[in-house]
């Protein structure tokens, strides 16, 4: 399944919703369609207007959407234009200006560092040697879940800032809750993963490193999320082991300038899972990021140009979509 959250026509409301090829039912409306047909009670429950609100509880929901689900994939073309007469606010043709981030203030935001050749590469841009610690555990640090930005948003650096870089990487939302995580179970509490960008203010990382702590205000303005949430059933078969094997590439004004793939991570998803619930509860609608896929961000480039404005980065995942964004002025002036 494909995940979305959307802004509702006409208003400023966000609301979750499932993407059918080229159409969006609103999340609620699920329950409409079901089989056998759900009773008249039935239909008086209503599923979460928002995707954070449905992955909390979606265990309760569990019979009745897969019903439904299975219900709207067999529809054909002439049934999809006959419900979007029937229900034109629940029922609508995609299109990807109307996407937020698919999960706009997630319960928290973590971002790992897991892909070997773009810490090697990053850090001796800065002239430093690999640090063998790293290769002792996954490492990852917290960065600011009340600045998701979603497609098509423009993102907006540091004023203070001269050199702006795009990261592409992958996140996996957490669904079940748990603590102490195993690796072999890692995978059984992944709802499911979407692309993520997450922006950096090079220059103010490079003096923040310096004291030890990592990025902080260089991370703090944005970090980009979707365009979907994509569950298991959509990529389990790319599953090999404990890495996923789906491409990435990364497109600056249209130019292929990285391309990687998502096996290629040194610390696995279910390695990152185990040492992040280490004494620690992880709670369902929390976002991992795996960090940086080797060349994919401009630091990593042999003669880096930074971005400027009404640039636009495309970043493309197989099976998870393409996040766009585009560049606004420093500061958001």
């Amino acid at each position: 399944m494909k995940w979305v959250t959307y802004r509702h026509r006409g208003t400023s409301q966000l609301r979750a919703g499932l993407l059918y090829h080229h159409y969006i039912v609103d999340l609620p409306f699920l329950l409409v369609e079901s089989e056998p047909p759900l009773s008249d009670s039935e239909k008086t429950k209503h599923l979460p207007c928002s995707l954070l609100s449905f992955i909390e509880e979606q265990d309760q929901w569990r019979n009745e959407l897969m019903s439904a689900h299975e219900c709207f994939s067999k529809k054909d073309e002439a049934e999809w234009e006959m419900l979007m007469k029937e229900a034109p606010d629940a029922i609508f043709p995609y299109d990807p200006a109307l996407l937020a981030a698919p999960l706009p203030k997630p319960s928290s935001v973590r971002d790992s560092y897991s892909f070997e050749q773009h810490v090697k590469t990053a850090r001796g841009k800065r002239g430093l040697d690999m640090i063998d610690q790293w290769y002792d555990f996954p490492v990852f640090y917290f960065s600011n879940h009340q600045a998701i930005i979603g497609p098509e948003a423009e993102v907006s650096f540091p004023s203070s800032s001269e050199k702006w870089d795009f990261e592409l990487e992958v996140a996996f939302v957490i669904g079940k809750p748990g603590k102490n995580i195993s690796r072999e179970k890692a995978f059984e509490h992944v709802f499911g993963l979407t692309i993520m960008n997450d922006w950096s203010a090079r220059d103010i990382q490079a003096e923040e490193v310096k004291v030890g702590l990592g990025p902080a205000k260089a991370k703090d303005f944005a970090t980009s999320l979707g365009p979907f949430i994509v569950t298991p059933e959509e990529w389990r078969d790319r599953v090999q082991g404990e890495q996923i094997d789906l491409q990435m590439e990364a497109y600056l004004n249209g130019e292929l300038i990285s391309t990687g793939n998502l096996n290629q991570l040194y610390w696995s998803i279910p390695q990152m899972i185990e040492r992040i619930s280490q004494d620690c509860m992880l709670y369902p609608g929390d976002v991992i990021g795996t960090g940086t896929v080797g060349s994919g961000c401009i630091l990593e480039q042999p003669d880096p140009k930074w971005l400027q404005p009404h640039d636009v980065i495309q970043l493309k995942v197989e099976r998870l979509g393409v996040l766009r964004n585009s560049v606004n002025k420093r500061g958001g002036e």
